[in-house]
């Protein structure tokens, strides 16, 4: 069965009706020092990241829709579910440059983009949440589907060593992939792991004891 796809947000992708979900999850990378001085007081200090949460969020969902024999469009807006952040939150010491934190989580988790004119900027506290644009998607075959969007967000912890002594901690939330798909419920999810997005969609749209949620058929 063929699903056919336009307007797409970048980097949408489309979850295939035989079980597989395009999800992309980014990690790994090292981290170290900030790239850019922080507050002139707590210049050239090194980040330490822990409880690193980094992990696919569901953006919007739309109701599911039945299709008959031959398909069709899928015409069911879809209902925000969250809006990411990109920001900062400084708990106790020296105020620190935020652009640097993110790029230093950024760097830490390989979710940040250091080409310069790049579109999209992990570090960039401005960047706009993503739209859940207006989209035809549409399906050759019969079924029960559910359109989705959704981000990769990345929160942790820090602690920041200053060269003069001092120290401050805080935490960062930041976010890349805007993706979206579409499942059909009566049909699994092949290699679903924990907080799979498209599985998470299904459980909400199709219900819990739908095949697509991990259910059982019957």
């Amino acid at each position: 069965m063929k699903i056919t796809k336009a307007a797409l947000s970048a980097c949408a992708v489309a979850a295939l009706l035989t079980g597989t979900v395009a999800c992309t999850s980014e990690s790994g990378g090292t981290a170290a020092r900030p790239t850019k001085t922080a507050a002139t007081a707590c210049a050239n200090g090194t980040y330490t990241w822990f409880n690193v949460d980094a992990r696919d969020v569901l953006t919007g969902i739309a109701e599911k829709q039945k299709l008959g024999k031959g398909g069709g469009p899928l015409t069911n807006e879809l209902t925000r579910l969250h809006t990411p952040a990109t920001t900062v939150i400084f708990e106790k010491g020296p105020r620190l440059d935020t652009k640097a934190t993110l790029r230093s989580l950024g760097a830490h988790t390989g979710d940040y983009e250091a080409a310069e004119g790049d579109v999209y900027d992990f570090a960039d506290v401005r960047r706009p949440a993503p739209k859940l644009q207006s989209r035809t998607t549409s399906v050759d075959g019969a079924g029960t589907f559910v359109d989705f969007a959704y981000v990769h967000q990345v929160t942790a912890d820090f602690q920041y060593s200053c060269d003069n002594g001092a120290r401050a901690a805080g935490r960062a939330i930041g976010w890349t992939v805007d993706g979206s798909g579409v499942l059909e419920c009566s049909t699994p999810i092949e290699k679903a792991e924990a907080g799979d997005p498209a599985q998470e969609a299904a459980r909400l749209s199709c219900g819990r004891t739908s095949p697509a949620a991990g259910g059982k058929k019957g």
